[in-house]
């Protein structure tokens, strides 16, 4: 049975600063669970961690209830917008809804059209979970959404088609060679696209900066400094993420099919067993790549802008760095 430490309002349950405690924290954040919420349970959540705030918390209510309504209310809540998060584009759809796009990007004997089609929808889905878990302290226009999600779902495509047809021209290999090969071809292409899909729909935090606070949570100023680190750390966790996810699979269905009859006798297992291994591998991945950093960064005032540093008199100051 899980144990719940004393309740802190908008902190973490688990250490921050280890990776273990990070990991334990992001497996709270993507639990699929939290997307069957009901309106009703949310507004309960809500409301009794605004008491909480109050000092109105009802009698008898546990460490544990309130723990269960903050990991609900971040699940489900942006912390900048305080707005619901669309369920696809949530931390906690991204393997439900991802998964079914994993296995099409990972199906052998892709053609061109399939290949553009696969890495069109996979780097449309990013777009949106980028952009919806973003840093959203400054607004970012209508406008700058779609040229960030065209750059970006334009530069997938690319790289992907780019390698195939490397790779089809490429004489020295056989045909069973060529095929292997072929289903790793998503990993470098979707690993380059990741970074470049997370910059473009982040771009404008790179031009208006993003504001950090105090250990109090007061606003201390606007940062470019502060989101270039943000955008950097979220696009190393892009280049780790897609690694076990389209890279596993590969290797255990090669392996299931070349050391044994499973898929010669029972042909049609072929996708639902793709399906079961790429959930796998996705589940396993996500939550290793987002703990490479806290979501809640923290980096030393000496690091920013002069106007920064003259703003307050605290040695560290605080940013989300999104998701």
């Amino acid at each position: 049975m899980a144990s719940y430490p004393p309740f802190q309002l908008n902190k973490p349950r688990f250490d921050q600063g280890t990776f273990l405690g990070r990991y334990k924290h992001f497996l709270d954040i993507i639990d699929p669970r939290t997307l069957f919420t009901s309106k009703q349970q949310l507004e309960d959540a809500i409301k009794l961690l605004d008491d909480y705030k109050n000092g109105t918390v009802p009698e008898g209510t546990t460490d544990e209830q309130l723990w269960v309504a903050q990991k609900r209310k971040q699940a489900i809540i942006h912390p900048d917008t305080g707005q619901k998060i669309v369920m696809p584009f949530r931390m906690s759809g991204y393997v439900p809804f991802g998964t079914p796009i994993v296995v099409g990007l990972l199906l052998p004997g892709q053609t061109l059209g399939t290949t553009v089609f696969w890495q069109w929808l996979n780097q449309s889905h990013n777009a949106c979970v980028n952009f919806s878990n973003r840093n959203a302290t400054k607004e970012t226009s209508a406008k700058r959404f779609l040229m960030g999600y065209g750059g970006a779902v334009s530069s997938a495509c690319s790289i992907a088609v780019g390698l195939n047809l490397l790779i089809r021209r490429a004489s020295g290999f056989s045909p069973a060679t060529r095929m292997l090969i072929q289903r790793f071809v998503p990993f470098p292409a979707v690993a380059m696209a990741n970074v470049c899909n997370v910059t473009l729909m982040r771009f404008s935090e790179l031009w208006e900066g993003i504001e950090v606070m105090d250990r109090d949570g007061k606003t201390v100023g606007t940062s470019l400094i502060a989101a270039k680190m943000a955008l950097r750390e979220t696009a190393l966790t892009r280049i780790v993420l897609p690694a076990p996810i389209l890279l596993i699979p590969p290797i255990v269905m090669a392996t299931i099919e070349n050391k044994t009859t499973l898929l010669k006798r029972f042909p049609r297992f072929n996708l639902p067993l793709q399906a079961i291994v790429c959930t796998a591998a996705f589940a396993f991945a996500l939550p290793l790549a987002i703990s490479l950093f806290p979501q809640m960064s923290e980096v030393p005032v000496s690091k920013l802008e002069p106007e920064i540093q003259q703003a307050t008199t605290s040695d560290t100051v605080i940013y989300n760095k999104g998701l």
